[in-house]
């Protein structure tokens, strides 16, 4: 198994109405699946890397609040404006800054609860023809449509969480 894609790296399909309930399902229980992930970790776990040379439990908890804000900020950009360009960020810088380390991921985990609850209401409402709006990607210079969104978060979250069970799994915890 490759420890950075626990579980296979992102896969676009095409709109369906089933997947749309799955990918929403994901969304919403996001949060306790990361919760149920970190669950009765003490701090050295916690600060102990998911693979060599990747980020500490703590870190992905931290990295997951800070990467579903920006998807928040694009789907509301997205649903607000046409065609908006939207910024990327240095995920490896912002892992690197203080909260990262300092505070504790109860902090991300509240905020996740949060960005998701916002997520999942806003994804829900959205008709098939409103997840074909677009915005293009301030990095990458490609346009992606709010299914693509949808499906990326929807796997983005049980990547990292993935990352941390495996972990958990190799190490007996």
């Amino acid at each position: 198994m490759d420890l950075r894609y626990p579980i296979g790296q992102y896969e676009p399909a095409p709109y369906s109405d089933a997947l749309r309930e799955e990918r929403l399902a994901d969304i919403k229980f996001l949060p306790g699946l990361l919760e149920k992930a970190i669950e009765n970790l003490d701090e050295a776990q916690l600060n102990t890397p998911y693979r060599d040379g990747g980020w500490t439990v703590k870190q992905v908890v931290h990295h997951v609040s800070d990467s579903h804000l920006n998807a928040l900020s694009r789907l509301k950009f997205t649903l607000t404006e046409e065609n908006p360009t939207v910024m990327g960020y240095d995920e490896e810088a912002w892992a690197k800054t203080a909260e990262y380390t300092q505070l504790p991921i109860n902090v991300s985990l509240t905020m996740i609860h949060t960005i998701h609850a916002k997520l999942h209401v806003l994804f829900a409402n959205l008709s098939a023809e409103d997840f074909k709006r677009t915005y293009i990607h301030s990095q990458s210079k490609k346009q992606f449509d709010l299914w693509f969104l949808l499906g990326m978060y929807a796997w983005h979250g049980k990547h990292h969480a993935a990352h941390i069970t495996a972990l958990r799994e190799r190490m007996g915890w």
